[in-house]
């Protein structure tokens, strides 16, 4: 054991423990909501304390010593997150252990972030874990820097990676679409406004407009990366630079640059960009808007598939698991049910988002812990969602041929085909008589000698654009 001492007093600390009394401290005074801080922000959170280093460095006020002592103990923490975001468990959360829902602006993720570098480089250069004298956690670690502008910068910095991969994850389901859209050109089927028959479509056509709305989502995302590119880093505690010197400002931005590889740029107003959150509103409501999208097509899928026999059954869906421990044989829709899901929980997300932002006060927004996790959980989610409903899902549909083309046949859809060359008036009164008779419109049409079956698939085929097999 180790005794470290703040500000309140002076607690006990496991001797092998790489973080220090304010972590220990946030993790006593914060119930366990059984999530942790996402990896994106950790990595963008060690990246920023790169940059901070090296300008603080070249400032000439963190001796060569210290800086070098210090890069070197991030880039082993840097390096332990990748290896976490590959997939490999490893104990970076045996580091950073204090909860996503924190009070305090996310003092105690800093403070973490802080104490485990400390340690870190103490560590390697064989010296006591608590022995600030060599490495300090805020003189030395969080040197020119507060919470208030780290924060908020590694926050930007995680969710512009996470942003274009949500981006791949949408061209992937787009590609998926595509192929279904091509695969199925020419199955014929009732097209339905407010769930009633309305006219003939192509399940082709459906897949292709389902591809098309993805598209849009994806240029929104893209266009939304502007938003994030701009960080308040060297602003430090309210925006107006108090304890950085001028030059720490200018060039901490340029190097975080370099070393993120990322777009990112100091903020033309500090205090602006401390204190209004507007930006991740605007961004998340994007986000929203895409999980309407997936929402809005997992529901059709579901309708089309519904039955297989006492519903609309136009299309397959690949069976995934058994449906139930009482009826023999069900399957149901259940990767389509768990990106509704997932979509969902973004929209409820960006409810809470949207009160947390508006509910800023001042010079600063406490409430960018929880901000920064449901933003980032969403677009994960999300992301995650649509990559499983494209492989899992979308992938391996299948079309009810024969059945699409016989209900259509049989419905009164396909009546607004033939309405240019006979008039509205005079198809009217042949399905009024088919509703009379009891009748099939299709049965109905043929026995007026209207038109015959050959010409009513050749007028639908041009209708539709295709060749009706």
């Amino acid at each position: 054991m180790r005794i470290e001492t703040d500000t309140i007093g002076q607690l006990e600390i496991s001797g092998e423990s790489l973080y220090g009394i304010h972590s220990l401290r946030s993790l006593k005074n914060f119930p366990s909501s059984g999530e942790r801080i996402h990896p994106l922000l950790i990595k963008g959170y060690l990246q920023v304390k790169l940059a901070a280093a090296e300008a603080n460095f070249k400032c000439g006020i963190l001796t060569k010593e210290k800086y070098s002592i210090i890069i070197e103990a991030i880039n082993e923490l840097i390096m332990e997150t990748d290896s976490f975001l590959c997939g490999k468990e490893n104990d970076l959360y045996s580091k950073i252990i204090v909860d996503p829902y924190q009070g305090g602006a996310g003092t105690s993720l800093n403070m973490n972030i802080n104490e485990v570098i400390a340690n870190v480089s103490l560590k390697r250069n064989g010296k006591k874990f608590g022995e600030y004298s060599f490495i300090h956690p805020l003189d030395d670690v969080n040197m020119s820097q507060s919470t208030n502008d780290t924060f908020p910068t590694a926050f930007r910095i995680a969710a512009l990676f996470i942003l274009k991969e949500l981006q791949d994850s949408y061209a992937v389901l787009q590609n998926f679409l595509q192929q279904k859209e091509t695969e199925f050109k020419n199955v014929i089927k009732i097209g339905r406004t407010q769930l009633q028959d309305a006219v003939p479509v192509t399940l082709g056509q459906e897949f292709g407009a389902y591809a098309q709305s993805f598209a849009r989502d994806r240029w929104r995302l893209y266009n939304a990366e502007e938003r994030l590119r701009s960080v308040n880093l060297g602003g430090t505690a309210i925006g107006n630079s108090i304890a950085a010197q001028r030059d720490y400002v200018l060039n901490v931005n340029i190097i975080l640059k370099k070393i993120t590889k990322l777009p990112i740029a100091k903020a033309e107003d500090l205090i602006d960009a401390t204190q209004n959150l507007d930006v991740f509103v605007e961004v998340h409501g994007i986000v929203k808007a895409g999980a309407t999208t997936v929402i809005k097509m997992c529901n059709d899928l579901r309708f089309m598939a519904s039955g297989p026999v006492g519903g609309i059954g136009e299309i397959n869906l690949p069976q995934m698991q058994a449906g139930s421990s009482i009826m023999p044989g069900k399957i149901n829709p259940v990767i389509l049910e768990n990106s509704i899901q997932i979509s969902e929980l973004v929209k409820g997300n960006d409810v809470i988002i949207s009160n947390l932002v508006s509910a800023g006060n001042l010079e600063l927004n406490a409430f960018m812990p929880m901000i920064a996790h449901l933003f980032l959980k969403s677009l994960t989610m999300l992301k995650d969602a649509n990559i499983n409903l494209a492989e899992k899902c979308i992938s391996g549909i299948t079309a009810n041929k024969e059945h699409c083309k016989k209900t259509l046949m049989n419905s009164t859809a396909i009546a607004a085909s033939l309405i240019n060359k006979y008039g509205y008036e005079k198809i009217e009164f042949i399905v009024k008589n088919a509703e009379t008779n009891k009748n099939t419109f299709l049965a109905e049409l043929l026995n007026s000698k209207l038109v015959d079956e050959t010409e009513l698939v050749n007028i639908i085929s041009q209708d539709l654009g295709i060749k009706i097999e």
